[in-house]
């Protein structure tokens, strides 16, 4: 893996960086966290590319393996991985990154939480995802872009470990221009590859943050400046690993029984007929008694002879409770909530919260990644805050309402009022509940003054 301290060691002769980069992209492409990020992309996409390259086999008379032409082959992924990855996003950053001071949320940009969100779920995919703070708003960098997007090579500091510079590359297309940018703590660097050309600059090297001023005569660049810091900041996933590790199997798993139920029920479909007493016909002679059966659905034949028919079933439920199994396993793998247990409307609160506390304890071990990203990014940016997170949950409404109104009497009007709003989906109506609740109060207390 290239570092900070190899790019240092190559200088500043612009072919000797050029091959740097050209090396680091090839290098970064066959490491293995590329690797397994490419495939948990493809997974995230509803693709598998294990059961997708799976071909059924026969060997002929000489014993070589053949494509099988006639058995049934359906290829079926599951979503369970697309689910469990945004399950966990959504269950943590589903209603945005809260801050102590208003004015933080307006530093970061109006599309700062949909942006975190995308950078997360990229770190779980890769283990580890770049966000790149660009004047005003933040850009994602994944380790590995899918169909022509954006990928990011990290250059760590050999002696701390920091993320010291990186390179952003991608190429929509084989015949199209290969672009790469150059990030470094002094400025940015442009460079592209054209077909059948070497690779040359682009743009120059060139600060952050530019002042530019259009006239008349054209887009002139005045000053510009750079950052207290490097302005690309690391996510990282719980132990630096895709989501995909320690759980492939058990997809693949799931995939090929699924699909294998299919293709069983599929090749079971089969009806066949057996003809007593006509040895004396050909194959020409059966094809043409099977087509006239299809076709008519009667056949004539002489007196000795019988014809049955006979029917293939296949065997469906031990494939299901194996599914079933796998299924399962799945959800205690990922740590993810089953809402079926759930889904009645008849748990309890216990028994929701028995449920979510796996989902609940992995969460926290990513919410600690989330934080260090952001602070880290308010600490470049000079604001003084901290990140806090409102998570979603499913309740028992009847019962926490209850809980609440028991204990009304040892809490304040507002907080039992605001719990209550929150528990309905409705907190956002507060201060209408409030205003409805004093002018009913005046109507009350005019009403008794008019009895007197």
């Amino acid at each position: 893996m290239k570092t900070y301290q190899d790019l240092e060691a190559v200088g500043l002769e612009e072919l000797n960086r050029i091959e740097f980069i050209l090396a680091a992209i090839s290098e970064h492409q066959n490491s293995d966290m590329y690797r397994i990020a490419k495939d948990a992309e493809a997974y995230y996409r509803h693709e598998n590319p294990r059961i997708m390259r799976l071909q059924k086999l026969i060997y002929d008379v000489l014993g070589r393996a053949v494509n099988d032409p006639f058995a049934a082959n359906n290829k079926i992924p599951s979503r369970y991985y697309f689910y469990f990855v945004n399950q966990e996003v959504e269950y943590l950053l589903g209603n945005g990154v809260n801050f102590k001071e208003e004015s933080t949320k307006d530093k970061l940009g109006s599309s700062f939480d949909f942006d975190i969100k995308s950078i997360a779920v990229k770190a779980l995919n890769a283990g580890a995802a770049f966000g790149y703070w660009n004047l005003d708003h933040l850009e994602l960098l994944p380790v590995c872009g899918s169909n022509g997007e954006v990928s990011f090579v990290p250059l760590y500091d050999e002696m701390t470990g920091a993320l010291r510079a990186g390179i952003r590359y991608w190429q929509i297309d084989p015949r199209k221009p290969l672009r790469c940018t150059l990030f470094e703590v002094d400025g940015v660097t442009e460079y592209i590859r054209e077909a059948g050309e070497p690779m040359r600059v682009f743009e120059p090297k060139h600060a952050y943050k530019q002042i530019v001023r259009t006239s008349a005569t054209g887009t002139e660049i005045t000053s510009g400046g750079n950052y207290d810091g490097f302005p690309i900041i690391p996510m990282y996933n719980v132990n630096r690993q895709s989501e995909l590790v320690g759980s492939r199997n058990t997809i693949d798993a799931y995939d090929l029984m699924l699909s294998g139920l299919v293709n069983n029920v599929d090749e079971g479909n089969l009806i066949y007929w057996v003809i007593q007493n006509a040895g004396g016909m050909t194959d020409a002679d059966d094809q043409r008694f099977v087509d006239r059966l299809r076709t008519l659905h009667v056949v004539h034949t002489d007196d000795q002879e019988q014809v049955t028919s006979h029917a293939v079933e296949a065997s469906f439920q031990p494939s299901q409770a194996a599914l079933e199994e796998l299924r399962n396993r799945l959800f205690e793998d990922f740590m993810a909530l089953d809402v079926k247990g759930i889904a009645s409307g008849t748990a309890t609160a216990t028994q929701i919260k028995a449920a979510y506390e796996p989902m609940l304890i992995k969460s926290n071990l990513f919410e600690a990644q989330v934080s260090r990203f952001v602070l880290a990014l308010l600490k470049l940016l000079g604001i003084k805050d901290e990140p806090s997170y409102t998570r979603d949950t499913i309740v028992n409404k009847a019962e926490e309402v209850n809980t609440l109104i028991a204990a009304s009497q040892n809490l304040s009007d507002e907080y039992v009022t605001k719990k209550i709003l929150t528990v309905l989906g409705d907190v956002d109506l507060y201060e209408d509940v409030e205003m409805q609740k004093a002018n009913q109060s005046v109507e009350r207390f005019t009403s008794f003054g008019g009895d007197e």
